[in-house]
């Protein structure tokens, strides 16, 4: 049974929403990849990010020397991104109604796989166009710790550990909460095996 965890004003973990769908969503992931692969982007500073990245939508993120963007096109291919499976879609309003959020309709899933020491550095979620709409983040594979701060940077930052099937959801007052993950730990999860695959829904126009 599901379980809702408040981490502050507009945001909430929801325990295990997402682990009936996980075999259709990783299989669906599967598909989109052949289209989109994964990569390791570039910061605008030239850094190589240690997550690999990909997207699916109509609007994908990408980061590369020129800086941080929505983009209609992969980079990589040249074409479209995948379209978003229907699984992806139901599972990210049904995640956003439950946390409160109604008629949550996302155009952006970015993709990431995080491996043995793969991390994301604390960041806000300020490229969308509009901030009206939440962030819905579901968790698949091997656990993570998931960091969840204020506004501003210096705010105290909670640890929240993050497994298989949780959906991580945060909006209105919460929407531009700093927040990322420490470096994930060597392990193996039945599902995906040594890595976590972590899906991120936006409203990015």
């Amino acid at each position: 049974m599901m379980r809702r965890e408040a981490l502050a004003a507009g945001a909430v973990v929801l325990r295990g929403f997402a682990e009936p769908f996980a075999a259709e969503l990783l299989a669906d992931l599967d598909r989109l990849l052949v289209q989109s692969p994964w990569r390791h982007m570039t910061t605008p500073g030239g850094y190589r990010m240690s997550v690999a990245m990909t997207n699916c939508g109509p609007w994908g993120w990408v980061s590369d020397p020129t800086g941080y963007r929505y983009d209609a096109l992969d980079p990589l291919t040249g074409h479209a991104w995948p379209a978003m499976p229907a699984s992806f879609l139901a599972v990210a309003t049904g995640a956003a109604s439950a946390a409160g959020f109604e008629g949550f309709v996302p155009d952006a899933c970015l993709v990431n796989r995080y491996e043995a020491g793969a991390k994301l550095s604390l960041h806000q979620d300020k490229d969308e166009q509009d901030h009206s709409a939440p962030i819905v983040s579901v968790s698949l594979g091997m656990p993570a710790v998931f960091l969840f701060g204020g506004r501003r940077r210096a705010e105290a930052v909670q640890r929240v550990p993050l497994a298989h099937g949780d959906v991580a959801v945060w909006g209105g007052p919460a929407r531009l909460s700093y927040h990322g993950v420490l470096p994930l730990k060597p392990g193996q999860h039945a599902s995906t095996g040594a890595c976590r695959i972590n899906l991120t829904f936006r409203r990015a126009r």
